[in-house]
């Protein structure tokens, strides 16, 4: 039997098998549950509450958290390989440094969360809202960002080779030094953005709105 307690000790959730990799908790009430480090492999938490847990470096691997709420949680570098978090609700989230390659966050809410030097590579973010978000150093090679809000996020110096950013929001965003080579940015939203030392080589901004952005010379 597996016991599932808050930071502060309480119970919170009761497993009767041994191992909670597979299990369903969806819909289950687990805000400040401590499973940091924890193996959680194939777990169904759609709809879970797990506002304020703690996940720092638990193996999240092929986990559902479909329309989860994840406000405020710790999942520092924690691995999301290939995670379903399709409509979760990340606002404020500490992702720092975790591995979502290849997971899917459509539609996801991150604003204000922080995502510095994590591994989005290949990830799709269609209609995600990362406003504010902190996503400096990422790596988002190849992710899809189509129609996706980004506004006043940070992410300089992130690496968005081949990503695909149509009609995505980039207003005010910082991108110093990021890595923009073959990157699609049609009719993406750029006003006011710091593009300063970016790499655009052989991106295509057609129908992308410049105005203010501070472009390097």
């Amino acid at each position: 039997m597996i016991e599932i307690r808050s930071v502060a000790g309480t119970l919170l959730y009761t497993h009767e098998d041994t191992s909670l990799a597979g299990a369903n908790l969806a819909g289950a009430d687990l805000a400040n549950a401590h499973l940091a480090y924890a193996s959680l492999v194939g777990v169904n938490f759609k709809g879970t509450n797990l506002s304020r847990a703690n996940l720092s470096r638990a193996n999240l691997f092929g986990t559902s958290l479909v329309n989860a709420n994840l406000t405020y949680v710790a999942l520092a570098e924690a691995d999301l390989t290939g995670a379903n978090l399709t409509g979760a609700n990340l606002t404020g989230a500490n992702v720092a440094d975790a591995n979502l390659l290849g997971a899917n966050l459509t539609g996801a809410k991150a604003a204000n969360a922080n995502f510095e030097t994590a591994n989005l590579a290949y990830t799709n973010l269609v209609g995600a809202d990362f406003g504010g978000a902190n996503v400096a150093g990422a790596n988002l090679v190849g992710a899809n960002l189509v129609t996706t809000n980004l506004a006043g996020a940070n992410l300089a110096g992130a690496n968005l080779a081949g990503a695909h950013l149509a009609g995505a929001n980039l207003a005010n965003v910082n991108l110093s030094g990021a890595n923009l080579t073959r990157a699609n940015l049609t009719r993406a939203e750029l006003a006011g953005a710091n593009l300063a030392g970016a790499d655009l080589s052989g991106a295509n901004l057609t129908g992308t709105a410049l105005s203010g952005a501070a472009l390097s010379p």
